[in-house]
């Protein structure tokens, strides 16, 4: 499954980064005129967590605290990145191609008692399993344009991320600094320099 899956910015960006992060109350982060509430990240990251005492995940490398933030921000964010891009190129993915699709990955996963497992595993909520489905195909659909349109097969990520960047941009992404800092040149969001840069505690001796 897919997984929808340093940080060097001056005080006076981090500033700028975290009145613009304010300006939506209560929001994780904002597409446009689309919010991501923080309450829809938080729902997931519980979601996550919860289901993780379900399965076996002695074999899994887990994320944990910020990370685990972030990753589900990250999550919400790139579907929603996907959707617009897909909008914008006059791409639709229906209810039905979604039930077709799930439908064909509990099968590659060898049944519908597999799937939490399989989730988990991808750092996926079950109640966000169809925005992954709709995310995918959004994917798919794009490349396929892309490739019709005659961009050579090895061109397609680099195009796929040109567009990404290039809606982010367009759509004005903001991300609310708890969850980190929205990198708008590579549509990424990277650890806050705090983050990154706080001293390891040191051994006691």
């Amino acid at each position: 499954m897919k997984k929808f899956t340093a940080v060097t910015i001056a005080s006076v960006a981090a500033i700028a980064l975290f009145l613009t992060g304010c300006s939506q109350v209560g929001a994780a982060a904002t597409i446009g005129s689309t919010k991501i509430t923080q309450a829809t990240v938080q729902t997931s990251i519980d979601t996550v967590m919860a289901e993780r005492t379900g399965v076996d995940t002695t074999q899994m490398q887990l994320e944990t605290g910020e990370e685990l933030n972030r990753s589900q921000l990250r999550f919400h964010l790139f579907a929603g990145l996907l959707k617009a891009a897909a909008t914008s190129t006059k791409i639709t993915v229906t209810k039905a191609e979604i039930d077709t699709r799930r439908e064909v990955i509990i099968q590659q996963v060898g049944g519908a008692a597999n799937l939490p497992q399989a989730l988990v595993g991808a750092g996926i909520a079950s109640i966000d399993f169809d925005t992954y489905l709709e995310a995918v195909l959004n994917s798919e659909k794009i490349q396929k344009s892309f490739a019709a349109a005659g961009v050579p097969e090895a061109d397609i990520p680099t195009k796929m991320q040109e567009l990404i960047v290039a809606t982010g941009k367009t759509q004005k992404v903001t991300v609310n600094p708890r969850y980190g800092v929205w990198k708008a040149e590579t549509a990424e969001v990277t650890a806050a320099v705090s983050d990154v840069v706080s001293p390891a505690a040191t051994p006691a001796k």
